[in-house]
């Protein structure tokens, strides 16, 4: 019988705010955001850092967080979706997604907005085959492609 695993008690600054959460050695950061700190938003799609769903942002770098163990973003600021927003107001890239109309189902939006923030504060949306060149390990089933690329352009654009 093999030994249980060890528990952790984290801590994560989430959003802005520092979070304590106990966790199992094992647990990826995209179960301890959506199990344990129910923080829904950011989407569990392939388990395999394949399609992009659970993208986040770990000190302002993408990283799919299906892959990542949550040990390892110990004292470590993370943003997800719902950090994002300041209130009522959306973040740049968030307004640029609806103006653009650049969702369909809406299951990797989340997604596809914390790979472009990412990838606009990365300097790396400068032109429409850079960003859809950052963009392409966050697939959509519904091919908003065309949509996606128009809103990074524009959050870019507008320093988003």
């Amino acid at each position: 019988m093999p030994e249980p695993a060890h528990s952790f008690m984290l801590t994560i600054h989430v959003n802005g705010v520092e979070r304590q959460v106990q966790v199992d050695a094992r647990t990826t950061l995209l179960d301890a955001l959506r199990d344990r700190l129910h923080l829904t938003g950011t989407k569990k799609g392939c388990a395999l850092g394949q399609c992009g769903a659970c993208t986040v942002l770990l000190e302002d770098r993408r990283v799919v967080s299906c892959l990542m163990l949550a040990v390892m973003a110990e004292g470590k600021q993370v943003t997800t979706i719902e950090g994002l927003a300041r209130g009522e107001e959306l973040h740049p890239v968030q307004a640029a997604f609806v103006e653009h109309d650049a969702f369909q189902c809406g299951y990797c939006t989340p997604g596809q907005i914390m790979s472009a923030v990412g990838a606009i504060k990365e300097g790396r949306a400068r032109s429409d085959d850079e960003i859809r060149e950052q963009m392409s390990g966050n697939l959509c089933r519904c091919g908003a492609y065309t949509n996606i690329v128009a809103a990074v352009r524009d959050a870019a654009a507008q320093g988003g």
